[in-house]
Parts: structure tokens; C-alpha cells; sequence
């Protein structure tokens, strides 16, 4: 096979000729959305690496050429770039010198088991010299110590799948370990390391990219809260892990520590020129932050929806839009797809949100969290008192539209006394009454507190709707298991709305709603820790349930005991002389008191006809 067969395709050596590193669809769309906002009209990019196919849309206003490794890759994007080159790094022509120079998926992604083995820094250094002065470099950095590894159910180091063929841990000291360290040698290549996003949830999964400047002092901002638990809950969906990877991320944003526990860094780097000068990054236009860039770039939804920005400007954080580019536009979905004899729908997603600023302030999901592990029953109160008055506040004739109507806790920003929807995205088809919104909010975190094994301050005995009940109650409202009800099947219908089920999705979702326990683990990933706590909490009812029995038992043994013992007295005593005569002399007491009621009859009738004549 040479290069005649395919004229766009360099193979100057170490190709791997049945060699594939390409990526899941859609599995990089934050990438692709900073991507086209880096690279200017017209600019030479060179494109290490198989990405994501949305990249290339993204590019399609510049001049591509990629590098790779494996000639099956490069087949797939013959003819969506200028030219593409397959031989690893060695291959990289010396005299060409580039604007932009993206690595989004790692350097090891070019190291060809044919050609002559560098390390990372030879690799990084090879890049650099193909940037022109003041190019820009976007590489992205695996974590060896990153979330995912921590809640991994199998080890990192007994990996014998292709893709594993090379091993990314601590114990490669030729590999930077942490972010000090990639600055670092990024400075010694001649770069200067900008912005350094922080991916989520896994490195072969991008579905956000937050600051980590902002993510190491804004510890308490709802926005990454809501962001980092929806991306790991999303991102390790019906995998086995051994702790709840979406829990441990906003611990560690909590803790300052959410950009060190990344799967993988995404670094901007700049390269130095001699005078030293650094302009601005090309075609930012006017919604961007201070620093050039935004603060978070958010895949909303699930595969193949849109990405949105978060920029910070004069007046602070606000939702943008990116505008989509022709080629990406296809792929730019607001609806969920429709379901086969799909029936009405209960929600609707408005295409032009999320939009306007972003509230400030810290998400209510965790307030209430952290009040039931600390017993706080008061500021319990005061939270959701104030969260039904709010909604009473908002409500037209008893009545909630729009967004206020579907956003539960993780979706509500808290900031003293007032309350505000984070993402109004999807919105409610009809009017909803209060007390079903209320009710709907507060069973969704009861199910989440109870199946998560969260400790809090009402009884364990109760289940997801009691605990609905007693929580409307703190809130001051009196909900009723009618309304609870109520509640239920509007996060059915919702949920299978969001979901694109059927007809038949909302009472199958329905009957699962209310199916749903205080002893099942929560829903999403298979976490052993949760497993175990459920398993407890089962071991727990079930020793509860058998004391119950054994008591039960006891009682109707002792009963029956009880009841065996007077039937023999009765038995013993009817055998008896005495108990013969005193039968005898009763008998004429019984037939004189029968004669008696039979007169005092007689003459009340001869009385009563006697009245009427």
C-alpha cells in the first residue's frame, strides 16, 4: 500500500498500517467548540492526533493538516483536510511551521511502534519548533492521579487492551505528573503556558471544560457544582465503580482540589517570540472574559447536543452561545428525537437557552445536604420555607410556567434569600400548581437522600413519600399523598419527555418511580460503595423485618397457650357435680325469665291497641 492509492496521504515511514486511535463520536464537542474559537479564518493548524469528528467541523474555516500514526485514521478524514501526514512524530516535516498546533488528545498519541521511540519532552519539543512566533499550542495532558482512576474498578496498571499498550502513571518520570510540572516543561520548550481547563469526566470523554484557576477559589460557585456532579453521573452511567465519581468531584471542588483530581488537563500555550510580545487570541469578538477565554464550556445534554460557554465579563459571569458553524450545524440539537408514537409532550427545551447572566451562589441540592448530615434542622426550615415562598412568589393564580416549574434542587442557585433557576433550559408545556412543584422537588431529594444512604435527621423508617410529606412540612406547606402522587407522575412524564421515550414511557417510568425504596442503591453509576450501603440498609430491614416476625409469633404462641389453658379449665369444670346442679337450679330461673319478657310483651301490645281504639 502506498501513498498512490490515497494522493492526500504523506507516508514518509512508521506508519502503523492496521493501527486505529479514533475516538466516539461527540465524545469531544467542548474541545471542538475552543478549538474554533482559537483558530483564526484561514490559518495553517496541524492536528495531532485522531479527535473527535466535530473538531474537523470546527476547523473547516482553516487550513488542516493531521498527523497520525495509524492509516486507518487517516482514510476516515482523507478529503475533510489539506493533507495528512502518517508516521508518528518522526514524520513531521522540520521546514513547516504552523499558527496552530492542537493535541487534544495527549502526545502518546503519536508515538509509532515503527518508528524511532521519543519522550514526552522530545515529542513536546518537536511541536513547538513547528509553531511559528507567538503560535499557539492547545495539548491536552492525562492526570495519573485524576478522579477517574480513584473510583476505577479495575486496576490501571493490568490493562492488556490495545489501547493500553502504553501505560500513562506517576511511575513515568519521563511524563509530567502534576499541572507545576507540565508549566514547567512547557517553558523549557519556549512556550508559555495561558489557560488550563480542567476536562471532565473522563479522558475519552469530554463533557467540560472548566478554568482551573477559577474551580481552585470559587469552591462553593453552584455552577461548577451543578456541572461536575451532572458530568460524572452522566459520564460513568452503568459502570462499575468503586465510589460515587460525581459525589468525590464535588468534594473535591468543596475542598479546592477539583482541578488536581481531573481525568486530564487541557493547557494553551503560547509560543515566545523574540520580541516577547503576546497579542490577544484571534476573532474572540466581545464575549469573552479577561483573560481571552471562557471560564467553562459545557456540553448540554446528551450525545450530540450543543455546547455552551460561561465568559466572564464587566458584569460578571453570563451564559453564550457559541455561533454554530455550517458544517458543525447538523449536529447542533435542542430537541431530544422524537419516539416512536410519541404522545404529547410535558417539557419543552427552549433553543435559545440558556441565555443572560449566570446567577451566583451555591446550589440548594447542597444546602440541603450538608443541613440533614449536620442535623440542622433549622436552617432546613429556613431553606425550604424559603424555597416555597419563592415558588409561591413566582406562581400566577396558584399556577408556575416556564423553567421555575421543572427546576428541582441541583438546578437552583441559593444566594441569601433569593432564589434563581441555573439553567432554564427546559421548560414546562402547561401550568403546574405549586404544591405538585413543591412536592416533585422534594421527592426527587428524598430518593436521592435515601438511596444515596445520606444521613438525616427523621426516622429511617420511612419511605421516599413519607420523607416528601415530612419535608412539605418543614417548608410549612401540608402535602398530602395525593399530591405526592401528583408530583410522581409529572416527573414521569417529564423525565420520559428528556428521555424521547413513547407512549408507553411515562407509565412505565411511573411504575418505576414509585417502585423506587429507601433499601435500593441510587440510580447511575454502579458504585461498590453505594452497593454496599444499600446491601446495609437491606441487612438492616431485614433484621428489623424478623424481629418483627419473631414477636409476632411469640404473641400468637402466647395467645394460643392462653386460649388452650381456658378451654381446658372449661372442659374440667363442665365434668363436675357442682357445675351439673348448678346447671339444675338455673334452668328455673332461665324459664322464669322467659315467662316474663313473653308477658311483658303481651301486655304492651294489649296497652298499645287499646291506646288506639
Amino acid at each position: 500500500m502506498t501513498a498512490g492509492t490515497a494522493p492526500a496521504v504523506r507516508l514518509p515511514g512508521g506508519e502503523m498500517l492496521a493501527w486505529s486511535d479514533r475516538p466516539d463520536e461527540h465524545a469531544d464537542r467542548p474541545l471542538a467548540a475552543l478549538a474554533a474559537r482559537l483558530v483564526p479564518a484561514g490559518a495553517r493548524v496541524l492536528l495531532v492526533g485522531a479527535h473527535d469528528p466535530a473538531v474537523l467541523d470546527a476547523l473547516a474555516h482553516a487550513r488542516v493538516t493531521c498527523l497520525l500514526r495509524g492509516y486507518r485514521d487517516a482514510t476516515a478524514v482523507t478529503g475533510r483536510v489539506d493533507q495528512v501526514v502518517v508516521a508518528g512524530s518522526a514524520g513531521l516535516p522540520a521546514d513547516e511551521q504552523y499558527d496552530v498546533v492542537i493535541a487534544g488528545v495527549g502526545l502518546g498519541a503519536i508515538e509509532s511502534v515503527e518508528g524511532p521511540r521519543l519522550c514526552w519532552d522530545e515529542l513536546l519539543a518537536r511541536l513547538a519548533a513547528a509553531l511559528r512566533p507567538d503560535g499557539q499550542l492547545l495539548l491536552r495532558v492525562p492526570n495519573p492521579l485524576g478522579l477517574h482512576r480513584l473510583v476505577a474498578g479495575d486496576a490501571w496498571y493490568a490493562g492488556r487492551a490495545d489501547p493500553e499498550w502504553t501505560v500513562d502513571g506517576v511511575l513515568d518520570t519521563g511524563r509530567p505528573a502534576n499541572l507545576d510540572q507540565v508549566r514547567v516543561r512547557l517553558a523549557t520548550a519556549g512556550l508559555r503556558a495561558g489557560t488550563c481547563y480542567a476536562a471532565y469526566p473522563r479522558p475519552d470523554l469530554t463533557t467540560a471544560l472548566l478554568a482551573t484557576d477559577q474551580l481552585s477559589w470559587r469552591t462553593t460557585n453552584a455552577l461548577f457544582d451543578a456541572v461536575l456532579h451532572d458530568a460524572c453521573t452522566s459520564g460513568f452511567a452503568d459502570r462499575f465503580v468503586l465510589a460515587d465519581p460525581a459525589r468525590l468531584a464535588v468534594d473535591a471542588l468543596h475542598a479546592g482540589r477539583a482541578a488536581d483530581l481531573a481525568p486530564s488537563w487541557l493547557v494553551l500555550a503560547r509560543r515566545t517570540s523574540a520580541s516577547g510580545s503576546t497579542p490577544a487570541p484571534a476573532d474572540m469578538g466581545e464575549h469573552v472574559g479577561a483573560d481571552g477565554l471562557p471560564v467553562a464550556l459545557v456540553r448540554l445534554g446528551e450525545v450530540g447536543s450543543t455546547v455552551v460557554e460561561v465568559v466572564d465579563g464587566p458584569s460578571g459571569w453570563h451564559w453564550h452561545r457559541p455561533e454554530p458553524h455550517a458544517r458543525t450545524e447538523p449536529h447542533a440539537r435542542t430537541e431530544p428525537a422524537p419516539a416512536p408514537y410519541a404522545i404529547r409532550t410535558a417539557a419543552h427545551r427552549d433553543p435559545a437557552a440558556p441565555d443572560g447572566p449566570v446567577p451566583d451562589g451555591r446550589l440548594l441540592r447542597s444546602l440541603l445536604l450538608d443541613g440533614c448530615l449536620r442535623r440542622d434542622t433549622p436552617r432546613l426550615r429556613h431553606l425550604l420555607c424559603g424555597y416555597a415562598d419563592w415558588l409561591a412568589g413566582q406562581a400566577d393564580d396558584g399556577r408556575l410556567t416556564g423553567a421555575v416549574a421543572l427546576a428541582g434542587a441541583e438546578n437552583l442557585v441559593v444566594a441569601g434569600d433569593r432564589f434563581a433557576v441555573l439553567d432554564p433550559t427546559w421548560r414546562a408545556d402547561e401550568p403546574l400548581p405549586v404544591d405538585v412543584v413543591l412536592a416533585r422537588t422534594l421527592w426527587r431529594f428524598s430518593a436521592d437522600l435515601l438511596t444515596g444512604g445520606y444521613a438525616h435527621p427523621w426516622t429511617s423508617t420511612l419511605d421516599v413519600a413519607g420523607l416528601t410529606v415530612v419535608l412539605g412540612g418543614v417548608a410549612g406547606r401540608d402535602l398530602d399523598r395525593a399530591v405526592v402522587e401528583a408530583a410522581v407522575e409529572t416527573e414521569a412524564a417529564v423525565g420520559a419527555t428528556v428521555r424521547g421515550l413513547d407512549a408507553d414511557g411515562p407509565v412505565r417510568l411511573a411504575a418505576d418511580l414509585r417502585a423506587v425504596t429507601p433499601t435500593d442503591p441510587p440510580p447511575g453509576p454502579r458504585s461498590y460503595q453505594q452497593l454496599r450501603e444499600a446491601w446495609l440498609r437491606q441487612r438492616d430491614e431485614n433484621t428489623r423485618l424478623a424481629a418483627a416476625l419473631r414477636w409476632t409469633e411469640e404473641l400468637l404462641a402466647s395467645r394460643e397457650r392462653t386460649l388452650r389453658l381456658a378451654e381446658a379449665k372449661i372442659n374440667l369444670l363442665s365434668g363436675t357435680l357442682g357445675y351439673k346442679a348448678a346447671r339444675l337450679a338455673i334452668t328455673p330461673a332461665r324459664l322464669a325469665r322467659r315467662g316474663a319478657r313473653a308477658a311483658t310483651r303481651r301486655a304492651r301490645a294489649i296497652v298499645t291497641r287499646k291506646e288506639r281504639t
